[in-house]
């Protein structure tokens, strides 16, 4: 278990001197303080899922439709994606366990916000918006709590692969859940739920101890997170746009304030939302080199690019999510626009994912005994595979809800055996000192990935090249092109050095006084 132990640290501060004890008082009851963690990540993870089974239910309460909802849903996981990576360098500016609970209290505050919703705009204030940025908070204090919490590395690897296991059962079973609400009582009622759960977990959370940080704080590098989110809202904005617009040329003038922009017949508007990403993404990386020769604290540290390992698992991690969340919302919407299905009836027909990945989840502890994380992260892509062309075989408009149950199976299975090794693969590329950083960067590419893929599944879907049954036929065709990507991906990753460093992470913490 040497590998995925330094794959999971979260480390502190080189600086840290941490108190006897607050420390003591921390290892005493770490199952207790653990669990609030395990539910904080499990509650954020449903949020992005169980929406999809609501898609209609919302759209005919808010008086809006199927794409107003996909904004929706995208901006929440555009907002995490944005800002996670500004809310890990928060936590080491004020302190873990205060990010983690100003987080649960912005978030359930967003919950509440959105359950009360008269309309599309309030549901994005309360659920994109507040519940995104809550979610940014109080993810990355969860992985470094935990660091903080269980000091044997093996035993740490089993607490990470919980939690990563409860994300991705709250992903997996949100559209379950939600639309087992939705159906007997209201889409409101999910979010009502959540803000409760918050407010549970606040409780468990006030015994948690954190570990007192010493010396120089590190200062926020405002102009690093502007340009890293200015640039990811600009990327994810254009793919929503190919809805309206198309992905090549558009169909029909865009026009800002009654100025036509470009007009009928010309590019469409996602390569230039897109070329403006990208050249904010080229400005961070120029601004943080800069600020680094400077002696300065950048938002994210060049060498966290400069891995080989740790960049191909960053894409691993990226896919993987795209194609659960676009596969989510592509079978919901589908589910329930074209054969007529209501929310409860979407979710049972979605289970069978949730139980492959309840099933690979529960084994991928003993099969990371045995297997490289690297090599595991390849097996899931093709099981992913070939559950996606089991579902572009089977599902069709007159399709059964049996017919969708053996690729759902093999979908759950491929991503619930990628959801723990891929993370410990990127982490295990980086020392201690540097788990925080690469923890929520690791956080921010996977939360980018859920956007994404509900953008390009909802574009697709409701584009006008195709008929109902034949967007559903194209947006598997693209989800399947995606995750080939990561096989290939996941296959040029090698092992070598991602486990020689591991080796080196783990015997340096298991000497005494590490």
């Amino acid at each position: 278990m040497a590998e995925p132990a330094a794959a999971t640290l979260a480390a502190t501060p080189l600086t840290s001197e941490p108190q006897t004890a607050d420390v003591l008082a921390a290892l005493e009851t770490p199952r207790a303080a653990l669990i609030p963690l395990a539910l904080a990540q499990f509650v954020c993870s449903y949020a992005a899922s169980n929406m999809n089974v609501a898609v209609t239910s919302i759209a005919h309460d808010l008086g809006t439709d199927v794409t107003g909802v996909q904004v929706a849903i995208t901006i929440f996981t555009l907002t995490m994606a944005a800002l996670m990576i500004p809310g890990s360098k928060l936590t080491d500016i004020y302190g873990r366990k205060r990010c983690f609970m100003v987080g649960l209290v912005v978030y359930g505050v967003g919950a509440l916000i959105a359950a009360l919703a008269p309309g599309i705009v309030v549901l994005m204030i309360g659920y994109s918006l507040l519940q995104g940025i809550g979610t940014a908070l109080l993810i990355p204090p969860v992985y470094i709590l935990a660091t903080v919490l269980v000091s044997d590395p093996t035993r740490r690897a089993r607490v990470f692969g919980t939690i990563s296991a409860a994300g991705g059962i709250g992903a997996a079973a949100g559209p379950l859940i939600g639309g087992l609400i939705t159906t007997t009582t209201s889409w409101r009622v999910s979010f009502l739920a959540q803000t409760l759960l918050v407010l549970g977990i606040i409780v468990l959370a006030r015994q948690i101890v954190d570990v007192v940080s010493r010396g120089r704080k590190p200062t926020f590098d405002v102009s690093g997170a502007l340009y890293a989110a200015g640039g990811l809202v600009f990327i994810v904005v254009g793919i929503l746009q190919t809805s309206t617009y198309g992905w090549v040329t558009t169909p029909k003038d865009v026009a800002i304030g009654g100025t036509v922009i470009i007009p009928a017949g010309g590019i469409s508007p996602l390569w230039v939302f897109a070329a403006i990403g990208f050249v904010l993404i080229g400005l961070f990386f120029r601004h943080i080199r800069r600020v680094e020769r400077a002696g300065g604290d950048p938002l994210l540290s060049t060498r966290m690019f400069q891995n080989r390992i740790a960049n191909l698992g960053l894409v691993t991690q990226n896919i993987q999510w795209l194609v659960l969340l676009g596969l989510s919302f592509t079978v919901s919407v589908f589910l329930q626009t074209v054969q007529g299905y209501n929310a409860i009836q979407t979710g049972l027909i979605l289970t069978p994912a949730t139980i492959g990945i309840l099933v690979s989840s529960m084994s991928a502890a003993r099969l990371a005994k045995r297997r490289p994380q690297a090599f595991l992260v390849r097996r899931g892509f093709a099981v992913t595979i070939v559950g996606l062309l089991v579902m572009l075989w089977l599902g069709n408009e007159n399709a059964s809800a049996l017919a969708f149950a053996p690729g759902l199976f093999l979908v759950g299975i491929g991503v619930g055996a990628m959801l723990t090794s891929s993370v410990n693969v990127v982490q295990s590329a980086f020392p201690e000192q540097d788990q925080g950083e690469i923890s929520g960067l690791s956080r921010s590419v996977s939360n980018l990935g859920s956007s994404i893929g509900v953008a390009i599944a909802g574009s697709i879907i409701v584009s006008p090249l195709f008929s109902a049954g034949g967007a559903y036929q194209a947006a598997f065709i693209v989800l399947t092109a995606f995750a080939v990507i990561g096989f290939i991906a996941a296959y040029l990753m090698g092992l070598q050095p991602a486990t020689r460093e591991a080796r080196k992470t783990a015997s340096r913490l298991s000497r005494p006084g590490a």
